[in-house]
C-alpha cells in the first residue's frame, strides 16, 4: 500500500504536531505517524528535509543499569528516604544520564518505592467544558472546518487544534478537522498571554495548539515554570 503524499495541509499538521520540540524524539515520530496515518520512516525523512533534529532511532533505546549503578541508586534512595521524588532522584542521580521513568522502573524492581517521596498532585485545568467538549466532537463529525469550531465556541484555532490532537488521541473524534485557509507560520509568541505558572504542560498544549513536548521546549528555553514543570531549573542544569 502505498503511503499518503506530502500535501501543504498534511505538511502544516506535521509542523503544528511536532511544536518546538528539538531534536524531535523517536516519540513524537511514532505518534506523529499514527496521527497522519503513514509510516515512521516517511515521518522522519519529511522533518529532516524540513530542517528539522530527528533524534536516531538507535538513541532512544532505553538505558540499562550497571550493578555498579543499581547499588549506588539502592543506597542513595535507602540514604535520603523520603526526601526526593523520582523526577528529584533522576535529576540527582548519575548527572540526570536517566528519565524519571527509568529511576520509577528500577526502583519498583528493588521493591524500594517506599523510600520515596509522593510527587505533588496538579489538579488539571480544563480549558472546555463538558458541553463545549461536545459540540466541539459534533462539528467535527458533521465536517466543520477549524476556524468555524473556534467562531462557534470562541476559542483561537490554535487552541481548537490543540484539542482536536488531545480528542484524537483519547479516541473521540477520528481525524484532525481541516483548516479553512492555510497561513504561514505565525510570528506571534505562542504564550503570549499565558499565566504558564498556574497550568499543567498539558493544559498549555491545549491552549496554544502545540504538543507537551513541544510545551516544554518552550518552557526550558525560556526558563519559565509551569504547574508540574519546572523550566527554570532544566534550564539552569543545562548551561551548568
Amino acid at each position: 500500500m502505498s503511503l499518503p503524499k506530502w500535501t501543504d495541509e498534511r505538511t502544516a499538521q506535521l509542523t503544528d504536531f511536532v511544536g518546538g520540540e528539538s531534536p524531535v524524539s523517536q516519540g513524537t515520530v511514532a505518534s506523529a505517524a499514527e496521527s497522519l496515518e503513514t509510516s515512521t520512516r516517511s515521518i522522519s525523512s519529511k522533518l529532516r528535509k524540513m530542517g528539522y533534529e530527528v533524534e536516531l532511532a538507535s538513541a532512544s533505546a532505553t538505558r540499562a543499569f550497571s550493578d555498579a549503578q543499581e547499588d549506588t541508586l539502592a543506597a542513595f534512595v535507602s540514604d535520603n528516604s523520603g526526601e526526593y521524588t523520582y523526577a528529584e532522584i533522576a535529576n540527582h542521580f548519575e548527572d540526570g544520564a536517566f528519565s524519571a521513568k527509568s529511576i520509577q522502573g528500577k526502583i519498583l524492581s528493588m521493591e524500594m518505592t517506599d523510600h520515596v517521596k509522593p510527587a505533588p498532585k496538579v489538579e488539571a485545568v480544563r480549558t472546555y467544558s463538558p458541553s463545549e467538549e461536545a459540540t466541539f466532537v459534533s462539528m467535527v463529525q458533521d465536517g466543520a472546518f477549524v476556524e468555524a469550531i473556534a467562531d462557534a465556541l470562541d476559542r483561537t484555532v490554535n487552541s481548537v487544534r490543540g484539542k482536536a490532537l488531545s480528542l484524537l488521541r483519547s479516541g473521540d473524534i477520528d481525524a484532525i478537522p481541516r483548516q479553512e485557509t492555510t497561513k504561514g507560520a505565525s510570528k506571534e509568541d505562542p504564550l503570549a498571554g499565558i499565566a504558564v505558572d498556574g497550568m499543567t504542560v498539558d493544559a498549555i498544549a491545549e491552549s496554544i495548539g502545540k504538543t507537551a513536548r513541544g510545551v516544554k521546549t518552550m518552557l526550558t528555553r525560556r526558563g519559565l515554570t509551569a504547574a508540574d514543570y519546572d523550566g527554570a531549573a532544566k534550564k539552569e542544569k543545562a548551561s551548568a
